[in-house]
């Protein structure tokens, strides 16, 4: 059966074929749970498995086949034990007995859609509601970030009357063709910038139009907005809304100046428009001082709608859109009911539930605010070493290493920043996210972001182990190559040089398994050896230093 399979090689579909005789031709469904029809042979030929480059996997050279996950690690089919750095979705830990339990539970009595009347779709939109102002009083909920942008999308139109969009450069808010179109990180590669859309600087502070010794950023990039949206007006056209992740993450990991969505929202509902804020990927308490990012700009800042996803079911498919009273009256009044088919199930808003309940009883937004404070540190005692470090900048569990050639240009250091995160796969089994350049133009691949899952809030004393495993994953090629750094509650790990070993203090009498270089790809290691040497025959030898910033880098780890 596996023979034909190419390692590498990106297999978004698989076709089973009959023997001739038969005459049928057999899809996928065919199989189920590896099981052939009886009688049939079966065979997988390259030749008869079409596959797609636009369907991608993490390290297509060597890819991971992952079969289990707990807590933080993920294992292979090997059982190895990979630590989970990338992952903003399991954001309480993979397979949370809480989740699951309450998955479990609700599927053995009731999962239909939202046309009856269930106790759990108004239960979690109490609860949602809870965590927000008060304003924002009415939830739709859906599958994915993407269906909830793109009704964010349709509410600002019908509220409005109006068409257009202003969007923040390199923005990315969706795979759906009408989130494409107000995605410049994706619209510039395929069918261009649409005339209904608006894109206005990132307000980036180290390499933007405005920077740290400006007197006034957050002022100065929102004059900005108002500029484009002058410059829209000016052409006869009308501003629909708004959008912005509340903190930029595939723009690399951007911090907006406090006051920069005040601003901006004023501009905004000036011309008509309303304000949207993305929380798809940095919301539920990763900024850890607030439940949402767009907190952060202060409490008299509040979007017309926020968005939420990934996190918000841990892995399971769910979403919201929370709103005022007054857009949802002018959706209403269309007379086209909205309606989600699995969006708002009972189970659904059970998994939703069970989230908010682990958020709340681990304490994992507060861990995001300490650990996130203590990597924060760690980070800017590297960077008075090491030249190459540009910015650290973040808050919480949101966090950016800015790479650079030259301090005075901040030239990004791409090839530098790719090294590190092939280097860490290969070498360490530290996986990070890294997907292409933002835009042709410019290529930045130089923001190592580092973007956990709060589950690492759970620590060595509740049997979750300690961070001197190998971690999971930097995808090459992203415009930041990110890490979603893990938490570790016990706050023991160390960084040595400007990259971590991850050498749990409270196991200083062994040596850590990744304090020097990591095994080869293949070998398992047990949770039981994760503080112990490897052995001899797994080490790799060190690059040899010729003296430049990225060589001492090979060199030092």
């Amino acid at each position: 059966m596996g023979e034909g399979l190419e390692a590498g090689k990106h297999h978004c579909a698989l076709k089973v074929l009959s023997l001739p005789e038969t005459g049928g031709l057999w899809g996928a469904g065919a199989m189920v749970g590896g099981l052939v029809p009886s009688g049939l042979q079966t065979w997988l030929s390259t030749s008869y498995c079409p596959h797609s480059d636009s369907c991608r996997l993490f390290y297509p050279e060597d890819p991971i086949k992952i079969v289990r996950g707990q807590g933080q690690y993920l294992y292979d089919e090997q059982g190895a034990e990979y630590l989970d750095c990338v992952n903003n979705v399991a954001h309480v830990g993979h397979c949370h007995p809480l989740v699951v339990q309450a998955a479990h539970e609700q599927n053995q009595v009731l999962n239909t859609n939202s046309r009856y009347l269930h106790d759990n779709i108004v239960d979690y939109a109490q609860r949602l509601s809870e965590t927000l102002p008060e304003k924002l009083s009415v939830f739709y909920f859906l599958n994915s970030g993407s269906e909830a942008n793109d009704l964010a999308l349709r509410l600002a139109r019908q509220y409005t009357g109006h068409w257009d969009v202003v969007v923040l450069d390199h923005a990315y808010h969706g795979h759906l063709s009408s989130l494409i179109d107000i995605s410049p990180y994706k619209f510039r590669d395929l069918d261009g910038q649409k005339e209904w859309v608006h894109v206005a600087p990132l307000p980036d502070t180290y390499r933007g139009l405005y920077r740290e010794d400006h007197p006034n950023p957050a002022g100065a990039y929102a004059s900005e907005v108002e500029r484009v949206v002058n410059s829209v007006q000016e052409k006869g056209r009308k501003i629909a809304a708004f959008f912005a992740e509340s903190l930029p993450s595939v723009g690399g990991q951007i911090i907006p100046p406090a006051g920069f969505f005040q601003e901006v929202a004023e501009h905004i509902h000036r011309a008509g428009g309303v304000f949207v804020a993305d929380e798809i990927q940095v919301g539920f308490g990763r900024v850890g001082q607030h439940f949402w990012a767009f907190q952060l700009q202060g409490e008299d800042f509040v979007p017309d709608i926020v968005t939420m996803g990934k996190s918000i079911g841990n892995g399971h498919p769910v979403a919201c859109v929370a709103t005022t009273q007054a857009v949802a009256r002018a959706f209403e009044a269309t007379g086209v009911e909205y309606f989600n088919t699995f969006g708002g199930s009972p189970v659904s808003c059970a998994v939703g539930l069970a989230v908010l309940d682990v958020l709340e009883k681990e304490q994992l937004q507060a861990h995001a605010a300490s650990v996130g404070s203590f990597l924060m540190e760690l980070l800017r005692q590297q960077k008075a070493k090491h030249p190459i470090i540009g910015d650290v900048r973040g808050t919480g569990l949101f966090i950016g290493v800015d790479l650079i050639k030259d301090e005075a240009t901040r030239t990004p250091a791409t090839e530098e920043a790719n090294y590190v995160v092939s280097r860490y796969f290969f070498f360490r089994r530290v996986t990070f996210a890294a997907s292409k350049a933002l835009t042709k133009s410019l290529p930045l691949t130089s923001v190592v972001t580092v973007f956990p899952g709060t589950e690492w809030a759970s620590g060595p004393e509740q049997g979750m182990g300690h961070p001197s495993v190998r971690p999971l994953a930097l995808q090459p090629g992203k415009a930041a190559a990110s890490a979603l750094w893990p938490v570790c509650g016990c706050k023991s790990f160390r960084w040595v040089q400007a990259i971590p070993s991850l050498e749990c203090q409270s196991h200083r009498a062994q040596k850590p398994h990744f304090s020097d270089l990591g095994c080869r790809r293949g070998r398992s290691f047990s949770r039981a050896t994760s503080g112990t040497e490897a052995e001899a025959d797994s080490r790799l030898p060190v690059p040899q230093s010729s003296g430049s910033e990225m060589d001492r880098c090979k060199a030092s780890g």
